[in-house]
């Protein structure tokens, strides 16, 4: 069997969420599977590092699909690709399908926070090289939707999910949790064709260092100081930043002679200006260490120094980033959600994200009870040990033969 995968975000020089998802998931998949022949459509040169990791396999190849335009390379390119030269089934590991893909298709649904919570996005225009081409291609969508949507971030979410849901035979919901979203926000006939696969971490990376030489030398490259209270994701609406630095705020002011910091580490999204503006408001420019984008064979580092991981999020399909504090030995501080109790169970300290004070009170406690800390740390250590990209893998292959 020809199985075609969409590898163009595992393929992202800086990946995050989905693009991490995309490597690992394709990597384990081609590592368990030695019966299947694999091709890996790509919009671009293949990355060195996906290179290295499919190098050992001779069962898969890359296929690089040009494309003119830096935008519907997916429902364009791959669509063309289906037509001419299509695969026994075709794997995407994201949410956007080809406009024409095989009988046999399977994708991955992350979460759908954008259709139950839209006002955490930002409608961003699609990037065009000139006023007229996205002024065209905006008239062109809008006729094509019958004026339902138009060329932006936010409509291309919606567009291709319902489109993904409608066309695909089988989807992979990545908790649950985000299965019975799925459901409850479109419809009860899609459940069948869903099967839930938990995502995990890659634990061959991220391990606790106790290395204090280690720990020094890569703290000091990003400006940071111990101690400090960690957030890793995009400073975002969605992702509840601002609140995280008013509830800091709030904890200084508790504590006005303690040296615990907070360390962000992501990129700025929709709301980093709301951030910025409370950290001038209470001058904690200081206090708060903004360090943008870190090297990922960093950040098991960054989780072993940190006091304590806090995760304020609103809204998550899963949330790696628990995970992988709980394989450095950090506990974790995270946001009462259901899909994460779904990940974390008992191994982390549970707070409302809508309530600064509750965010604030939880930090407090892993900060003054050394004991709370110990507890967390041993049972965050137990529950990563039960994720992997492995067993992702395996069951994501279990889904794909049984088509």
């Amino acid at each position: 069997m020809l199985i075609g995968i969409d590898a163009s975000r595992a393929n992202r020089a800086l990946r995050t969420g989905t693009e991490w998802y995309s490597f690992h998931i394709i990597r384990h998949l081609i590592s368990v599977d030695k019966e299947n022949e694999y091709v890996l459509y790509l919009d671009a040169e293949v990355a060195a590092d996906l290179a290295e990791a499919i190098k050992p396999y001779e069962n898969v190849h890359f296929k690089v699909l040009a494309w003119p335009w830096p935008f519907f390379w997916t429902i364009g390119r791959l669509s063309l690709e289906m037509i001419f030269k299509r695969p026994d089934v075709l794997f995407v590991p994201a949410h956007s399908l080809p406009l024409i893909n095989p009988k046999k298709t399977i994708t991955t649904i992350h979460d759908i926070a954008f259709a139950r919570e839209s006002y955490l996005y930002q409608k961003k225009l699609m990037r065009t090289d000139g006023r007229k081409k996205r002024l065209f291609i905006n008239a062109f969508i809008k006729f094509f939707s019958r004026g339902k949507y138009t060329a932006n971030s936010l409509d291309y979410l919606l567009w291709s999910t319902l489109h993904a849901l409608k066309k695909a035979k089988a989807i992979i919901a990545v908790s649950q949790f985000t299965k019975d979203e799925i459901i409850g926000v479109y419809s009860r006939r899609y459940q069948d064709k869903i099967k839930v696969v938990h995502n995990a971490y890659d634990s061959s990376r991220y391990v606790y260092y106790n290395n204090e030489e280690t720990k020094k030398a890569v703290l000091q490259k990003y400006g940071i100081e111990t101690p400090f209270f960690l957030y890793v994701g995009r400073l975002e609406k969605k992702k509840n930043t601002a609140s995280l630095v008013e509830a800091f705020a709030l904890f200084k002011e508790k504590h006005p002679h303690s040296l615990v910091k907070l360390v962000i580490i992501g990129n700025a999204g929709y709301g980093y200006d709301e951030v910025k503006y409370i950290i001038e408001e209470y001058n904690l420019g200081s206090q708060v260490i903004i360090t943008g984008w870190a090297e990922e064979d960093d950040m098991p580092v960054i989780f072993s120094a940190a006091l304590a991981f806090v995760f304020p999020t609103l809204h998550e399909g899963f949330g790696i980033p628990v995970l992988q504090a709980m394989a450095c030995h950090c506990p974790a501080i995270i946001s009462d959600l259901p899909v994460l109790r779904e990940v974390a169970a008992n191994a982390a300290f549970y707070f409302n994200p809508r309530e600064r004070q509750d965010i604030l009170r939880a930090m407090d406690l892993v900060y003054t009870d050394e004991t709370l800390r110990k507890s967390l740390i041993e049972k965050g250590i137990k529950r990563a040990s039960l994720f992997s990209w492995e067993k992702a893998a395996r069951e994501t292959l279990e889904i794909i033969e049984s088509l």
